[in-house]
C-alpha cells in the first residue's frame, strides 16, 4: 500500500518556489496560480498555497474576470482562505484593475459613445447587480459631473424620471447620458430599457434638456442607444 505525501513550497526546488521564482526568472514566468499563491501566502495541511490556487481559479473557469467578481464571503468558502486571504487577492485584481483604467484618461467632453463608456465603465464593470447611472453635460458636452442613480439586483434596477431631472436642472444640465450594466454580459436592451429611455427623452424634450444616449455596459464591451438608431 503506498501513500502520497503532500509536499509543502518550502520543500519545493528553491527554482519552483513562487516568490524565489519571480525574484530569479521575472513576474512574467509566473502562472496565474503561482501569483495568486503569493498573495495568499500559504495553503493548508492537504494542499500547497499552489494547489489551493489552482483549485480556485479552476471553479471560475481559470478566468481572472470571473475571479474579480467574487465577493469576500465567496472566496472564503474554500478551504484554506479566510477572510485575510480574500480580501488579499480582491485588493491585488482590484489593484489591477484600476491600473488599466489609469492607461485611459477620461475626456472631459464627451464627443462620442466611446467617450461616455471610458468615463462609466471603472464603475460598471466587474459588479454582479445592476446600477443606473447618468452623466450631466453642459455646454459643448463638457462633464459636468456622473452620478448613482440606482442600484438593483442581477437584472434590474430602478430609474426615478423625478430624481434624474431633479438633480440635472440643479447642476444646469443642457444634456444627460444614461448609463446602466448588465451583469449577465447581454448586450441587448430589454424592452424595459426601451421604454424607459423613450419616456425620459420624451420628459427631456419639455424641461429642455436632451437625452443624448443610452449606454448599456458589459465587463467587455458597451451599446450605444444612439449609435444604434434606437433613440
Amino acid at each position: 500500500m503506498s501513500y502520497e505525501t503532500k509536499i509543502s513550497i518550502k520543500a519545493w526546488a528553491e527554482a519552483d518556489r513562487p516568490r524565489e521564482k519571480l525574484s530569479g526568472q521575472g513576474r512574467r514566468a509566473l502562472s496565474d496560480a503561482e501569483l495568486i499563491a503569493i498573495l495568499i501566502g500559504s495553503g493548508s495541511r492537504d494542499e500547497s498555497a499552489v494547489e489551493l490556487s489552482k483549485r480556485i481559479l479552476h471553479h471560475y473557469s481559470n478566468n481572472l474576470n470571473k475571479l474579480a467578481k467574487a465577493s469576500i464571503a465567496e472566496l472564503s468558502e474554500f478551504r484554506g482562505i479566510g477572510e485575510a486571504k480574500a480580501i488579499s487577492i480582491i485588493a491585488a485584481l482590484e489593484i489591477g484593475r484600476r491600473r488599466n483604467e489609469s492607461e485611459e484618461q477620461a475626456a472631459e467632453n464627451i464627443r462620442s459613445s466611446k467617450d461616455a463608456w471610458s468615463l462609466m465603465r471603472r464603475h460598471l464593470v466587474d459588479l454582479g447587480h445592476e446600477e443606473f447611472w447618468i452623466i450631466l453635460l453642459g455646454q459643448s458636452s463638457k462633464v459636468l459631473n456622473h452620478q448613482l442613480i440606482s442600484k438593483g439586483g442581477m437584472t434590474f434596477t430602478v430609474a426615478d424620471p423625478k430624481m434624474i431631472f431633479g438633480i440635472a436642472l440643479a447642476q444646469r444640465a443642457t444634456g444627460i447620458i444614461l448609463v446602466h450594466n448588465h451583469p449577465s454580459g447581454n448586450l441587448k436592451p430589454s424592452q424595459q430599457d426601451i421604454d424607459l429611455t423613450k419616456k425620459l427623452a420624451s420628459a427631456g424634450r419639455l424641461l429642455e434638456i436632451q437625452i443624448l444616449d443610452h449606454l448599456i455596459i458589459t465587463d467587455s464591451s458597451y451599446l450605444s442607444f444612439a449609435d444604434e438608431g434606437l433613440l
